[in-house]
């Protein structure tokens, strides 16, 4: 996995190493290799069944496809995934690929979706059915519940991503419109037994939201759902059938979401894979060898992406001026996922507006370069996976008119980038573990 732009943005020595340790992150989050290593872990479940069952859904689900039949060959009798519309899978022999749209759903989707869960009507208890989920699998697999149209949830769906609600959020309402998310997709599956294998794109690798959670039991409510509508005040703009849905769940009149202890699970196991934290340490390792001093800050990063590029500045600003908490050469490191609740009319995404505050924040700090991107290669609704800025970001801005506090309150973070030079580019990468910033101080 590779930065296409990375020989233009290598402008020094300090960008080049920046952009070779981001490298190191993608190259480190590889579903592939990572589902090589599980199914040899489950490989008593797989040779204890007569058939074995393959579906997934997710940016990473290909490659995750490819190492199922490359291990487990003609024990597959069936399977699909359900991939994005730019995503290739040529490799598959055995699985069958369908495609579908992300970050919103789409009839695609729908349709893909009734396609996969035909295929398991005839399950029975003595097969497996191995379950490969990874980011972006809420919109792909998508199966609006009764009451709900497609094009009411996608409304809902681009209003919450709008909304500053962060993905636990997010995937709470989306649990409460479906027929298949919050461990609903179980109930297509019975009575074989499940081994989902997934990779993390959610902070703290909590099961029953990523991809909002298909084979997890799910500890949220309608009434949670209902809160979170009340909390970023979108009672006014969801379509109103999506809260007509929730109050008659909080009624009793609708059924919940399965919880934990529900015997639907009885048979289910889910277990992670890959998650952010890994990609981290890797990167650590590249940064030691190129002559840093490192710190992984944490795999925890949440927030407003502005506020959470104020707050890295400060620590940047703390390294530059007094070595500590860590002394130059120093490359700090630090994963998660930051939101942007949209105000302005601009465009961009959390990445790029993280890499914009910092700019901001750091002002004339000359011994920087700080980088930000989405593992996978999508950030926002653009088609860049981030940006990287340092002191010459700025002094290209200034000759160009570009007032980067203006571009920040108009969330327009992309059109900046885009002028000075600074969007990072990888292309879809088939994975997702959450995003990657890095800045090395020297």
């Amino acid at each position: 996995m590779k930065i296409l732009n990375k020989e233009m943005l290598s402008k020094n020595r300090w960008r080049k190493h920046v952009l070779e340790i981001l490298e190191e992150g993608l190259g480190a989050s590889d579903p592939k290799k990572s589902v090589e290593k599980a199914l040899e872990g489950i490989s008593k479940d797989i040779e204890a069944v007569e058939r074995v069952f393959v579906i997934g859904f997710g940016k990473a689900s290909a490659s995750m496809a490819e190492a199922c039949e490359e291990k487990i060959g003609e024990k597959i009798v069936d399977g699909a995934i359900i991939i994005p519309e730019n995503v290739d899978a040529k490799r598959l022999k055995r699985i069958r690929v369908l495609k579908g749209t992300h970050p919103t759903p789409s009839e695609a989707s729908v349709e893909a979706t009734k396609r996969l869960i035909s295929l398991c009507q005839s399950l029975t208890r003595r097969d497996l059915v191995i379950c490969l989920i990874s980011g972006g699998g809420s919109a792909l697999l998508a199966l609006p519940a009764e009451g709900v149209t497609l094009e009411e949830k996608k409304a809902a769906t681009d209003i919450l991503l709008k909304s500053g609600a962060d993905i636990k959020e997010v995937n709470t309402i989306r649990k409460h419109l479906s027929s298949v998310k919050g461990g609903q997709l179980v109930n297509f599956l019975k009575p074989a037994k499940v081994v989902s294998l997934i990779l993390s794109d959610i902070v703290g690798d909590p099961i029953e939201y990523i991809a909002s959670g298909p084979t997890s039991p799910d500890s949220s409510t309608f009434k949670d759902a209902y809160n979170i509508i009340l909390k970023y005040d979108l009672m006014r703009k969801l379509p109103r059938s999506i809260v007509e849905r929730i109050e008659k769940g909080i009624r009793g009149e609708v059924p919940e979401t399965p919880k934990p202890g529900d015997e639907i699970f009885k048979n289910v196991k889910n277990i992670i894979v890959l998650n952010n934290m890994k990609a981290l340490t890797a990167m650590e390792r590249k940064a030691v060898k190129l002559g840093y001093n490192t710190l992984i800050l944490t795999s925890f990063s949440e927030g407003e992406a502005r506020e959470v590029g104020r707050f890295l500045c400060a620590i940047i600003k703390q390294i530059a001026t007094y070595d500590s908490p860590v002394k130059k050469p120093a490359c700090l490191i630090v994963g998660g996922e930051t939101t942007v609740t949209v105000k302005g009319n601009g465009k961009g995404g959390r990445n790029q507006e993280l890499t914009l505050s910092v700019l901001t924040n750091c002002g004339s700090l000359k011994n920087f370069v700080f980088a930000s991107i989405g593992s996978d290669g999508i950030d926002g609704y653009t088609d860049a996976a981030g940006a990287i800025a340092d002191f010459s970001t700025l002094e290209n801005a200034c000759n160009k008119g570009l007032n980067p506090e203006v571009f920040l309150k108009d969330n327009d973070s992309y059109n900046f980038f885009k002028q000075t030079g600074d969007l990072i580019f990888t292309g879809p990468t088939g994975t997702n573990v959450n995003d990657f910033t890095l800045t090395v101080i020297f």
